[in-house]
């Protein structure tokens, strides 16, 4: 057979069109799921006399059900392609929203959050990063910064435009609307545009279809390694994403204010991701996560500065943080190869998922009994810890290639 040629039911779709279709899912699919209750959260509670804190668990289950289901995600991607399911992640997420626009009951609600958690295990970037390994192998780190980049969006888009639908129809409407167009653009679009099958190689189908590879013993402190600081990464994302706006109105900033700070952090991290995207070709993605974790760590120092520095600190952040949504899924793919790629991928997603559910809550912690300055100190910790990682990554990755030349 003849290297990196997929099955796409008798025709091939180009990889513009893979790219951008894959790019549009991810803002629907992140603005719909983890970005949601930060915009609707204040009706449901006015509306069910539900209290906040339950409300926003929600999405935090749902984030613990994704990361449940996302190794055996990445093992059906890496057999079967990741046509299907990204359109069955699109039509849980569907199925949930709609149990959760209805709920009458706060265990439906929940009910509905897990049904929507399945779903964005099949559905958010872990998912669409493997789909992308399994239909261009080594090359497609170049698809992945392209979705991340478009992926960027999710809020800038969809946090409006949640914003209008509860206004037009109450949060019920907004999350039956975002239902239908799960159905009508997510599994729509994944049907019709994503590759029906897997990168297909020289090699038999007979090899192919054997069991994969597992990690060699002197991969597995590597992938382990790569496990934790991806997984402090997220925490770090999740952290700063549900406290930011907490923390920069007790730091004494006002509202108006803490909100335009806020509205840096899409700007910075898309324009991060578009140098990355021009200049990634010309390097290793080992120094795109160095560099993400660098500019994290910087930008966490700088929020311990004072509110003087808090546009710096939230744009060198950002940054870090945009970049390093690429590096998690180019690093993996660089270290491991493409043939194991998705079923790594679907394992690295359980911590990082977990990881996502958790950290708001030690953020909550830390603020409620330290204030701003120790959830900042907090931040900056969790970041200084994952750079030190990434710096012992890099002595092992060396180490092993040294090895593997010899």
């Amino acid at each position: 057979m003849t290297q990196g040629v997929v099955s796409v039911s008798r025709r091939q779709v180009r990889r513009s069109v893979v790219v951008t279709v894959l790019g549009l899912m991810q803002i629907l699919s992140w603005g719909s799921t983890f970005y949601l209750l930060p915009v609707l959260a204040k009706s449901i509670v006015q509306d069910t006399g539900w209290p906040y804190d339950w409300v926003m668990g929600g999405v935090a289950l749902g984030l613990l059900v994704a990361g449940t289901v996302s190794p055996r995600v990445g093992l059906e991607i890496s057999r079967y392609g990741g046509r299907v399911v990204l359109a069955c992640g699109s039509a849980t997420i569907a199925v949930g929203l709609a149990i959760i626009g209805v709920a009458a009951y706060f265990p439906v609600y929940l009910i509905g959050w897990a049904i929507v958690g399945a779903g964005m295990g099949a559905a958010l970037y872990d998912a669409a990063f493997s789909t992308l390994g399994a239909i261009y192998g080594k090359s497609a780190r170049s698809a992945i910064t392209s979705v991340t980049l478009l992926g960027g969006f999710a809020s800038t888009v969809c946090w409006p435009l949640s914003a209008f639908l509860v206004n037009q129809m109450g949060w019920r409407g907004a999350c039956l609307t975002y239902a239908a167009l799960h159905i009508a653009i997510g599994v729509t679009l994944a049907l019709l545009a994503i590759p029906a099958g897997r990168l297909k190689s020289s090699v038999s189908t007979a090899v192919q279809d054997a069991p994969l590879p597992r990690l060699k013993p002197e991969e597995r402190a590597t992938f382990l390694l790569l496990a934790m600081v991806l997984t402090l990464s997220a925490a770090i994302l999740s952290l700063v994403g549900t406290q930011l706006i907490t923390l920069l109105l007790a730091s004494g900033l006002s509202l108006s204010q803490a909100v335009v700070l806020g509205i840096i952090i899409g700007p910075s991290a898309v324009g991060a991701r578009l140098v990355e995207m021009l200049a990634g070709s010309r390097y290793h993605p080992f120094w795109t996560q160095a560099a993400s974790a660098t500019l994290v760590v910087f930008g966490a120092l700088l929020f311990l500065a004072g509110p003087a520095a808090f546009i710096f600190a939230i744009a060198v952040y950002a940054a870090g943080n945009g970049i390093g949504s690429i590096a998690k899924g180019t690093l993996p793919l660089a270290l491991f190869g493409p043939v194991r790629y998705p079923v790594l991928m679907g394992k690295i997603g359980l911590p990082v998922l977990v990881a996502m559910s958790l950290a708001p809550y030690v953020g909550a912690l830390s603020f409620t009994y330290g204030g701003a300055t120790a959830t900042f100190s907090l931040l900056l910790g969790i970041a200084t810890v994952n750079t030190i990682l990434v710096a012992v990554l890099f002595v092992l990755t060396k180490e092993r290639r040294a090895h593997e030349a010899a």
